[in-house]
């Protein structure tokens, strides 16, 4: 029961909000609720706390004890839902798939799937020495077992 209030809540909260979407809801036998949000724009602070606010609006403490944490999904989780892709257009993605492990600039997403583009040195085809290629790879989001944003400091 309080897993489907707080996804109705959810719901609601969505509605109003359409960048949000969730990203996972757990709920542990001794009621810590644990939402992991994601934003089209990102998730700020106040997002967070809108959500939790409507939770904590809707449950009743004196019903049933529990805690609440909201957060956004951190910029090193794994990418999990194809909505996450398109915000991170022009970013470093690292993605291991069934095809293999590949590293490059996401330059597009389509419903179906993602491509990655990178610069790689590969020997002359004829004489000695390398030369710099322009390499691309469509993964389609079926064979993506992992993905994550890599950030550069």
């Amino acid at each position: 029961m309080l897993k489907e209030t707080v996804l109705r809540v959810l719901e609601n909260v969505f509605r109003t909000e359409a960048s949000l979407f969730l990203i996972d809801l757990r709920i542990s036998p001794d009621n810590q609720i644990r939402i992991v949000l994601d934003g089209d724009q990102g998730v700020s602070l106040q997002h967070c706390m809108l959500v939790s606010r409507a939770v904590e609006q809707e449950l009743d403490r004196e019903e049933e004890d529990f805690s609440l944490e909201v957060t956004s999904a951190g910029a090193t989780a794994p990418l999990q839902l194809a909505r996450q892709y398109p915000k991170n257009i022009g970013r470093k993605l690292a993605v291991r798939s069934a095809g293999g492990n590949f590293e490059g600039k996401l330059t597009a997403v389509n419903g179906e799937a993602i491509t990655l583009e990178w610069k790689a040195r590969e020997p002359k085809p004829v004489g000695k020495g390398k030369r710099t290629v322009q390499k691309k790879q469509v993964i389609a989001f079926s064979d993506i077992q992992e993905a994550k944003v890599v950030l550069k400091f």
